[in-house]
C-alpha cells in the first residue's frame, strides 16, 4: 500500500512518526471522450486566452481573483512559506465519544501506519489507549494544500483516520422537512416496524455495485461485437395513496422474498390507536359481530321454512266449511217445470 504523506501524530510531548494511506479506492468505470467520427480521443489543453496558445504546466501558478476581479498570483514557495504546524504534524486536539462526531462531517478515511521499528511502541500505546477509552481523538492536519480536521479511531489492529469537514461546512437542513405537520399513526408504525424486522439486518460484505457490473457487462458485449441486450426500465409509480396498503404489500413481498409465509401481516390490525392488546381485543369484537349476524340470518330462514311448509290452520278450516255449504247448496237448489210438447212429451226447461 503506497503512502501518501509522511510526518508524525504529535500525542501531547510524543511523536509518533506516520506514514497516511488511502482506506478506500474507487471501482467506478470510467469512460474517455472521443470523436464520434473517427474515434480520435478528445484531450483538454491548456490554452491561455489572450494569445490564444498552449501554456505548458511550467508556466502556470495558482492565483486568487478577488471579488473587484483583480488577479493575485499565489505560488507554491509561497504557500509553503506560511507558518503551519500541521504541515507535517497530525495534531491531536482533543478526545471526545464517536457519537459527538455528526456523520455529514465524515470524509476521506485512511490508514496510519507506524513508521518504522521505534514508532511501533508509541503507536501501539495511543491505539490501546483509544480502545480502551471508547473515544476518537480530534486533530487538524494539513494536507493537499490546506489545513483540515480529522478524527483517528482504532479499527481492528490499526489506527484509521477519517477527514471531517469544517463545521461551518455543513449547511443548515433549511427547506428540507416538510412544510406542513404530519401526524403518523400507531398503526402504520407497528407496519413500518413488522417491515423492517422482516427484512432483517444489511450484510454489509454482499452488498455490490449493480450498475457498475451492468457496464462492464456492456463493454465486454460491444467489444465483442454481440448484440446488447436491452432491459426494459421500470417506469416510476405514482405518488402512494393508500400508506397502509403500501406497508401491507411490501411487509407481503420481505417475507416472500425470505422464504416466509406472505399471507398473513405481522399480527398487525387497523387500528386508531393504542398497540398489541387494543388490535387483539379489536379482532375479537369483529369474530364476535360476525357469529351474532350468522346466529340471527339462520334462525330468520328456519322461520321462513317452517311457514312455507305449514299453512295457518284457521284458514284450512274455514276453507273445508265453506265447501260443504257449497255442496250442501247445490243438493237443495229446485229442478226446473217441465213444459207439454206437441208429441204429448214433457222436456224440461233449463234455467
Amino acid at each position: 500500500m503506497r503512502s501518501i504523506w509522511n510526518g508524525s501524530v504529535s500525542f501531547g510531548l510524543v511523536s509518533i512518526p506516520v506514514k497516511l494511506m488511502n482506506a478506500t479506492e474507487n471501482h467506478a468505470i470510467s469512460f474517455r471522450q472521443i470523436h464520434v467520427e473517427d474515434g480520435g480521443r478528445i484531450r483538454y489543453r491548456k490554452v491561455c486566452e489572450l494569445d490564444e496558445e498552449e501554456v505548458p504546466a511550467s508556466e502556470t501558478v495558482k492565483a486568487y481573483e478577488d471579488a473587484n476581479g483583480t488577479v493575485i498570483p499565489v505560488t507554491d514557495e509561497d504557500l509553503a512559506s506560511l507558518p503551519l504546524p500541521t504541515a507535517k504534524t497530525i495534531e491531536i486536539e482533543g478526545f471526545v465519544p464517536s457519537s459527538a462526531i455528526d456523520p455529514l462531517q465524515l470524509d476521506s478515511a485512511y490508514y496510519l501506519s507506524a513508521n518504522g521499528v521505534p514508532a511501533a511502541k508509541p503507536y501501539a500505546l495511543l491505539r490501546e489507549a483509544l480502545r480502551r477509552s471508547g473515544k476518537v481523538a480530534v486533530a487538524k492536519y494539513a494536507l493537499r494544500g490546506r489545513e483540515r480536521l480529522g478524527m483517528l479511531r482504532v479499527s481492528g489492529d490499526v489506527i484509521a483516520m477519517h477527514g471531517l469537514l469544517w463545521p461551518d461546512e455543513i449547511r443548515a437542513p433549511e427547506g428540507v422537512a416538510p412544510e406542513t405537520g404530519v401526524k403518523v399513526r400507531d398503526a402504520e408504525l407497528d407496519l413500518a416496524d413488522a417491515l423492517m424486522n422482516t427484512l432483517g439486518d444489511a450484510d454489509m460484505d454482499t452488498l455490490h455495485d449493480d450498475y457498475r457490473e451492468a457496464v462492464e457487462d456492456l463493454v465486454a458485449a460491444k467489444a465483442a461485437g454481440e448484440p446488447v441486450a436491452e432491459e426494459e426500465a421500470e417506469e416510476p409509480e405514482g405518488k402512494v395513496i393508500d400508506l397502509m396498503a403500501a406497508l401491507e404489500s411490501s411487509v407481503r413481498a420481505a417475507k416472500e422474498s425470505h422464504g416466509e409465509d406472505g399471507g398473513e401481516v405481522a399480527d398487525v390490525h387497523h387500528i386508531g390507536s393504542g398497540r398489541g392488546g387494543g388490535a387483539k381485543k379489536t379482532a375479537a369484537k369483529k369474530t364476535t359481530a360476525k357469529k351474532t349476524a350468522a346466529k340471527k340470518t339462520a334462525a330468520k330462514k328456519t322461520a321462513a321454512r317452517k311457514s312455507s311448509e305449514k299453512p295457518p290452520a284457521k284458514k284450512s278450516a274455514a276453507k273445508k266449511q265453506a265447501a260443504r255449504k257449497a255442496t250442501a247448496k247445490k243438493g237443495t237448489e229446485k229442478k226446473p217445470a217441465a213444459k207439454k210438447t206437441a208429441g204429448g212429451t214433457r222436456k224440461r226447461t233449463s234455467a
